[in-house]
C-alpha cells in the first residue's frame, strides 16, 4: 500500500458528497433500502496529522444518552436550519461536543453517503486535524475522546463482520476492536468505507 500522506488521501476521496453511491445499515445488513425520507445529518472523520503517524479522533458517548449510549462514534449530528452545508453541521457539532476548534480543521473530502437505521442520511466529512489543539468534552454527551492510529484502521484483518436479532430480523454490522474498544454499526462501515478508498487497487 502506498505510504499515506495528506495529498495521497486527498487524492483518494471525492471533492463533494456523491449521490451516485448509497452507504448504509441496510447494504452492511444485507437487505433493501426501504426507500423512506431520512433527516440530513453529518459526521466529521478527523484524521490527526502526528509526527510519529496519522491517528483517526473517535468519541465514546456517554451511558445515558437515549441514542445510541456507550457507543464509540465521530463527533457529529442532524443538520440545522443554519447550516448551510454538512461541513457547517460536521465542523458545528465537533465544537460543540469535543471543544476541537475549526482552525484546526483542513477538509480533505468526503465517504459515502450512509443511511442509518434510526432514519438519519450523513454526510461523513473528512478533515485533517492540525496537531496542538486542545479538547474540551461535552460531558453530557461524550465519556471520552481516544485516538487510534490510521495504519490499524487500514489493516483488514481488523475488521469482522458480526450479528445480532432486531426487531425479528438478522443485522449484520462492521465491528473493529481496539484496546477495549468497539468501534461498530455506523461508525465502523464509515471506517471501512475510507479503508477501501485509501487502498491501492
Amino acid at each position: 500500500m502506498t505510504p499515506l500522506s495528506r495529498e495521497f488521501i486527498s487524492g483518494r476521496l471525492p471533492g463533494c458528497p456523491s449521490t451516485e453511491r448509497l452507504n448504509g445499515d441496510f447494504r452492511v445488513g444485507g437487505w433493501t433500502d426501504d426507500g423512506d425520507e431520512a433527516q440530513p445529518a453529518a459526521v466529521l472523520v478527523p484524521i490527526v496529522d502526528r509526527p510519529d503517524g496519522m491517528t483517526v479522533l473517535l468519541t465514546q458517548r456517554t451511558g445515558h444518552l437515549h441514542h445510541h449510549p456507550g457507543q464509540v462514534s465521530f463527533p457529529g449530528g442532524r443538520m440545522e436550519a443554519n447550516d448551510e452545508h454538512p461541513v457547517a453541521t460536521a465542523i458545528r457539532e465537533t465544537e460543540e461536543e469535543i471543544g476541537l476548534h475549526r482552525d484546526y480543521l483542513e477538509v480533505a473530502g468526503y465517504l459515502d453517503l450512509y443511511k442509518t437505521i434510526t432514519g438519519f442520511m450523513v454526510t461523513p466529512v473528512v478533515a485533517f486535524v492540525q496537531t496542538g489543539f486542545r479538547l474540551a468534552l461535552d460531558t453530557f454527551e461524550v465519556a471520552e475522546a481516544f485516538e487510534v492510529p490510521l495504519s490499524y484502521l487500514m489493516d483488514a484483518k481488523h475488521y469482522r463482520l458480526e450479528s445480532r436479532l432486531v426487531k425479528g430480523r438478522i443485522r449484520r454490522y462492521y465491528a473493529i476492536p481496539y484496546h477495549g474498544y468497539k468501534i461498530w454499526g455506523a461508525t465502523a462501515a464509515m471506517l471501512a468505507d475510507l479503508n477501501a478508498k485509501l487502498r491501492d487497487a
